[in-house]
Formats: C-alpha cells, structure tokens, sequence
C-alpha cells in the first residue's frame, strides 16, 4: 500500500505530538515526506515526538491553532495539512464547553484561513463519529447525522460545515475524516479524560477494577490506529477528483461492546500477569452525552478513496496490549 502514497512533500500535522498526530508524522517521514509538527502541547507529549528529532526532515513548531499567526508560520510553503489538533473528549466540553470551542471552532477557522492564503493542495481534518449525535441509525452513513449531544460535538459539526464553505468560496480543497473510536500505541492512559482502552489497560495492570458507565450493553466501532494513518495517507494521496471535499467515515466497521472489550483486555493482558485474570469488573451510571451505539458503513471511504483497513478489531488490541504491557 505505502508505495502508493505521495512522497518527498511537506506536510504539516497540527497535533503531531499528540497520539494520533505522532503516528502521523512517523509514517510520513517513513514516506520520505518533509514534516513540520505544530502543537501547544496542552495535550500532547514531547516523547511521542522524541525520536523523530534526529531525523532532518522534521520539524516542530511550538504553537498554537487559537494564534493566527502562529497557523500561518506553520503553513508557510506546506503542500498538504493533516489538522488533527483539537480539544477531544465529550465529557472535558460538558464541563469546559468555552475553551473546547475556542480551540476546536475558532482554532479550525484560524487553519482554514492559513491553509487558503498559503494556497496548500489539500486540508485534511480530523471529524468525529460524534456528529452523528442522537440518530439512531445503524450503521452510520456519512450523509445522515442526527443533533448533537455535546458541546464537542456541536465543533466537529461546525468544522465540517466551516470546511464546506472554505471550498465553495475560496476553492481550498478538503477531506474530513469522522474518526471513530481510535485506539493503539501512545494513547494516553492517564487523566480525567482518558479513552476507554488505555485508561481500562493502565487499570487492569495495577490490579484496579475498571468502571462501566452503564450495564456495558452499549457498543462502539473501535478502530486501530494504523487504520486511522492509512486514511489520512489516502485522503492526501487520492487522485480521484470525486474524492475531494468529502467527510468519511474512519473505522473498521464493526462494534463491539463495552462487555466485550473489558473481557478480552483481562484475558489478553492475564497472558503477561495471571493476577489480572482475577480483577473483578464494576459498573456505574451512564455518562452524560453518550450514544449507546456506533458502528460505520465504510463503503464510502472504500468505494471513493480504496480504503481497506488493514487491522480489525481484536488483531488491533493484540497490538496495543503488547504496546501497553511494554511502556506503561
């Protein structure tokens, strides 16, 4: 596949220090890309970048998306962006919901506008499975979407809205991906806010019992990160016209539930420590702005840019398990 992806471009990845950012900017590097990195490392890790520092074709750029200019800087003779800096978290925008939007709504316009004056081919942002909102339909296709839920939610709605604009008016071409559920190495599993895997591994491996919000009837279409960099590689790489100034939908296209992760991350991690086996699971209330269920129709994706994902669910987990075991 890789042979089929640009090279020897510059490309910059706003979030690069973050997890699926740094993944990011090692794969386009493999690619013999010039990759320039611009965080504010609010929350991302000066260690997922480390090793890439010796390599001469990257870059980092300390800054961040809510200052013009620094957006601007960063997309100063850049032939692609890969925007994937953003506030996540449902439950960090119910509590903060003002500074979720100045960065994810006002800190997306600012890219918008540094993208266009610096004329770059393609702006490729990260969405989220989160527009979806209250629609109940299974599974999501990218052209029916529900309310949203969240305040989080209402910025990933606006960016796509924002994106569709910024083509029409100013001709600036662009992909959104509505990622969901992304899981894989260097993924957090630290603070209030963290995703559901590396937060549940961490706890299984001190002994801890991991909290369901809810009876963990409530099912998610995980999607391993490798899957999450083969789609950004093909949103910038695509020569089909008709694949431009899209969102789709990036996952494998399976859910699993709640249930069903727990039990296989125990076993999956009793492998390497026996006493994990024994860790009991607790359950608590639902969280507030939750959908009970997801899974995405990745026919688009497929059909339009040749996405096959390359790792399902449960060969994903083994990957990030053995990750996790590794360097927690």
């Amino acid at each position: 596949m890789k042979k089929e992806y640009i090279k020897n471009n510059k490309i910059l990845v706003t979030g690069g220090a973050g997890f699926i950012g740094s993944n990011l900017c090692e794969s386009l590097l493999e690619l013999d890309n010039e990759v320039v990195c611009l965080d504010n490392f609010s929350t991302g890790k000066r260690t997922n970048i480390q090793h890439l520092f010796k390599n001469p074709k990257f870059q980092l750029l300390e800054g961040d998306i809510r200052n013009l200019n620094n957006c601007k800087n960063a997309c100063d003779g850049v032939d692609f962006v890969l925007h994937q800096a953003a506030l996540g978290s449902v439950p960090r925008s119910i509590e903060d919901p003002i500074t979720t939007n100045d960065v994810n709504t006002s800190g997306f316009l600012n890219m918008l506008v540094a993208a266009r004056d610096a004329k770059v081919k393609r702006f490729v942002y990260a969405a989220s499975s989160s527009t979806y909102g209250d629609s109940k339909e299974l599974p999501k296709v990218e052209d029916t979407i529900g309310k949203p839920l969240s305040p989080y939610a209402i910025t990933k709605y606006v960016n796509e809205l924002y994106a569709t604009i910024f083509n029409s008016t100013y001709g600036l071409n662009t992909i959104g991906l509505r990622y969901f559920n992304v899981f894989g190495k260097r993924q957090d599993p630290n603070g209030a806010y963290a995703a559901v895997i590396p937060k549940f591994v961490m706890q299984f491996m001190k002994y801890e019992s991991p909290v369901i919000n809810g009876d963990g009837a409530f099912s998610r279409d995980f999607t391993f990160i490798d899957n999450v960099v083969q789609m950004n590689l093909l949103a910038i790489s695509s020569n089909n016209p008709k694949a431009l100034n899209q969102v789709y939908n990036v996952a494998f296209g399976a859910r699993t539930t709640l249930n069903e992760l727990v039990t296989l991350l125990r076993s999956k991690l009793a492998k390497f420590d026996a006493k994990i086996g024994d860790v009991n699971i607790e359950y608590g209330p639902n969280r507030i702005g939750d959908i009970p269920h997801s899974l995405a129709s990745i026919e688009k994706a497929k059909k339009l840019l040749g996405y096959h994902p390359e790792f399902s669910f449960e060969k994903g987990l083994e990957e990030a398990v053995n990750w996790y075991w590794e360097n927690l």
